[in-house]
C-alpha cells in the first residue's frame, strides 16, 4: 500500500507566514508594493523603466528584480534611477516571500515611496506564491495572442490590476480584443485593466495616475516622518 504525503499545503503555508512578516515590514515604513507579473518579453522592464521616469519627481522607488540568472533587468533599473536589487532564484520559475524578505532588509525603505517587484517571467508559477506585497499587476501583450486568460486562469484571477501592453502593434497582429476580454471579465470582473504602449508612450498616462493615487492612499492609511514630494 502506497502513503501520500501531502507536502504542498505546508509549504505554501510556511510562505504565507513569511509574506504576511514582509508585509508588516512594508507597512511600517509606509511604502505601497506592487508585485509585476507576466510572461517573457510582455515588457516589464520596459514598463519600469516608463514608471521610473515618469514618477522620479514625485514618487521614490526601489525595485527587486527576480530573474533566473542574470542582472541585466535589475541594471536597467538601477540606470533609470531606482534603488535596485537583484535576486538570482538559480532556475527556480518565480520569486517567493523567502526570497523577498533578505532582499527588503538590503533596501532604504525609509527613503522609499513605492517598491515594484519584477517577478521571473512566467503565467503559472508566480500565481501560487504571495509576496507580501500589496497588489498583484498583470502586464499582458499583444503578440502573446488574446487566449491567454482561457489558458492561465490562475494568473488572471489573483490580480489587482491588468495591463495590455504593446497596442501600437494592434494593427499589424491578429489579436481578438473581445475573446481576451471575455476571459478577463470571465476569471476577474471589473479588474481595472490599462491598455498602453511602452514604445510609444500611449496610455501611460492613466497608468502612471493609478499609481499615485494608490500610493498616496496608501500613505494616508500608514502615515509616517516625510511627506511625499509634491509633482
Amino acid at each position: 500500500m502506497t502513503e501520500r504525503v501531502n507536502v504542498g499545503e505546508a509549504i505554501l503555508g510556511a510562505n504565507d507566514r513569511l509574506a504576511a512578516d514582509n508585509r508588516r515590514m512594508l507597512d511600517q515604513a509606509g511604502v505601497f508594493s506592487l508585485n509585476l507579473m507576466a510572461s517573457p518579453g510582455a515588457g516589464k522592464t520596459s514598463l519600469i523603466e516608463r514608471t521610473l521616469a515618469a514618477l522620479a519627481r514625485s514618487v521614490r522607488v526601489g525595485v527587486i528584480d527576480g530573474d533566473i540568472a542574470t542582472s541585466l533587468d535589475a541594471d536597467r533599473a538601477a540606470a533609470a534611477g531606482a534603488e535596485a536589487i537583484q535576486v538570482n532564484t538559480g532556475g527556480e520559475c518565480h520569486l517567493d516571500a523567502v526570497m523577498i524578505q533578505p532582499a527588503l532588509q538590503r533596501l532604504s525603505l525609509d527613503s522609499l515611496d513605492l517598491l515594484i517587484v519584477e517577478n521571473v517571467g512566467n503565467l503559472v508559477c508566480p500565481a501560487s506564491f504571495a509576496l507580501g506585497t500589496h497588489k498583484n499587476v498583470l502586464i499582458a501583450s499583444v503578440p502573446e495572442g488574446a487566449d491567454k486568460p482561457h489558458k492561465y486562469p490562475g494568473m488572471y484571477r489573483g490580480i489587482q490590476a491588468l495591463v495590455l501592453n504593446k497596442i501600437d502593434l494592434l494593427p499589424y497582429v491578429e489579436f481578438d480584443q473581445a475573446f481576451f476580454q471575455q476571459g478577463v471579465e470571465a476569471l476577474n470582473p471589473g479588474v481595472v485593466t490599462f491598455p498602453l504602449s511602452c514604445r510609444t508612450g500611449e496610455g501611460l498616462t492613466a497608468w502612471l495616475a493609478w499609481i499615485e493615487a494608490e500610493v498616496r492612499q496608501f500613505r494616508q492609511a500608514h502615515p509616517r516622518k516625510g511627506a511625499l514630494q509634491q509633482p
